[in-house]
């Protein structure tokens, strides 16, 4: 079983177990979320539920499992003959998660 889900303006698919990195979501590590934007879900037996855009009634259970910080990517704007220079750096907040579950 697995469903597709959106959170952050990105989508994922997910099924129970998987481990994966989104956008932040503001909680503490170890306390439950439950995703309710699930835009599809497939059974173990050839059945599919597609919403339009969601599935009515679907949630996906997840584990927050820790709160961190990409690491530095570096920004570099350059124009040539101009001495024109800017290096900046980027990290980004994510959220790592683990889906315990798929219910609908």
């Amino acid at each position: 079983m697995f469903a597709v889900i959106e959170t952050g303006g990105k989508q994922y698919r997910v099924s129970p177990g998987t481990k994966l990195r989104v956008e932040k979501l503001g909680t503490e590590a170890g306390s439950a979320f439950v995703f309710d934007k699930v835009l599809l879900v497939a059974g173990d037996k050839e059945e599919l539920l597609l919403g339009r855009p969601y599935v009515s009634g679907a949630k996906v259970e997840a584990k927050i499992l820790r709160n961190a910080r990409e690491r530095k990517k570096i920004v570099f704007r350059y124009h040539s003959k101009t001495r024109y220079r800017k290096k900046k750096g980027h990290r980004q907040n994510f959220t790592e998660v683990e889906i315990t579950g798929i219910h609908l």
